[in-house]
Formats: C-alpha cells, sequence, structure tokens
C-alpha cells in the first residue's frame, strides 16, 4: 500500500471497510491505475462469488438481532465460515459467532494496519519484496496441484482459463479469465457431483 504512493492509513482504512481478503490486494493496483468503478465493481463480485455459497450453510439462523445478523454477514469471511461450520461448532451461540468474527475482522484490519507502518519503514532500495504475494499464491497454486482429487486440478483450469481469456478477450483479460474461471469451477463440481460414488 505505502509503495504504491498512498498513505499507511489506508491500509486499516480498507482493511475495516472493505474487509475483502485477497481482493483487497488486488484493488490497491486498480485503485493506483484508476480502474473504472464497474471494473472494480465486478472484480470485487467475481473474487468473493464464494461468499454466495457459504451462506447455504453459514450459521445465521443462530445468529440474533437485525444488527447482529448484518454485521455477521457483513464479517464473513473464509476463516469465520471454516470455524462456524465445523462439528464442534454447533452448539455455539450468538454472542460465540459474533465474539469470533470481530476478532478476525479487528486482527485483520490491525495487521493491515502494522504492515502498512512496517513497509513504510523499507526503504525503495529493497528490491523482491513486490513477488512476495505471487509468491503466496504459487505455494496455494503447488498444493492444488498435488491434491489427488481425480479431476481437473485447479490451477490448469486458471492457466486454460487465462489463457483462452488471452486469446478471446485481450482488452478485458482480467475480468474475462475470473468469469471463464469460475463457469469452469462450476462445470467441473457439476460434472464431479454426478458421477457414482464406489465403496
Amino acid at each position: 500500500m505505502t509503495h504504491s504512493g498512498l498513505d499507511w492509513w489506508w491500509a486499516g482504512l480498507s482493511a475495516a471497510l472493505v474487509f475483502g481478503g485477497s481482493f483487497e490486494f488486488l484493488l490497491i493496483g486498480m485503485v493506483t491505475a484508476s480502474a473504472p468503478l464497474a471494473a472494480i465493481t465486478v472484480s470485487a463480485l467475481l473474487v468473493n462469488v464464494r461468499h454466495v455459497f457459504y451462506t447455504l450453510s453459514f450459521p445465521l439462523h443462530r445468529v440474533s438481532g437485525r444488527l447482529g445478523k448484518a454485521y455477521s454477514t457483513y464479517a464473513m469471511c473464509d476463516e469465520a465460515y471454516a470455524l462456524t461450520t465445523g462439528e464442534q461448532a454447533r452448539t455455539w451461540s450468538s454472542r460465540r459467532i459474533l465474539w469470533l468474527q470481530f476478532f478476525l475482522h479487528l486482527y485483520w484490519a490491525g495487521s493491515s494496519t502494522a504492515g502498512a507502518l512496517l513497509g513504510s519503514l523499507i526503504p525503495d532500495s529493497v528490491t523482491g519484496l513486490d513477488f512476495a504475494l505471487t509468491a503466496l499464491f504459487t505455494v496455494l497454486a503447488l498444493d492444488a496441484l498435488r491434491d489427488p482429487r481425480g479431476d481437473v486440478p485447479t490451477p490448469v483450469l486458471a492457466v486454460l482459463s487465462a489463457l483462452a481469456a488471452r486469446l478471446l478477450f485481450p482488452g478485458q483479460m482480467f475480468l474475462a479469465a475470473f468469469a471463464l474461471f469460475t463457469a469452469a469451477l462450476l462445470a467441473r463440481h457439476l460434472t464431479t457431483s454426478r458421477k457414482p460414488r464406489h465403496a
């Protein structure tokens, strides 16, 4: 954030208000490039479309009050979903779910602020740090490749989607790649869920 020319406090503000996980990293580049609001909106939808599926099993019915439900919906993230939909969380109260989400939200915003403050101390002469996010997603991609699911690996679908978008929609490659990737994941899910399971 700071090395993109923005003030350090934008990191904490973005994390607290946007609270979009990986989209926040993408948002930095889009804001500094003065991307159109429509492109930012569509990108946010495509990156966070998984939250639509989270709502199918997230225990929002156990959260009491309109304000509580509104905040719980807003603060739903991957970690909160993973913790609250597990077997041991079935007896959790509304209060416990909300406090969990609040502390996850606070941790994300606080870590982003601390990272921006520390990042502003790093001199511009230090090179290679801009590769850290790429390295993170490379490691995640390698883990996905090692997953023996028996169907088309996710990284292969991602690469094919990017190549198709580059060939078919070179002017809108990013949005097209996300749309194709989402369609490919849905198609894979539909085809694999219909396969008979062997004992």
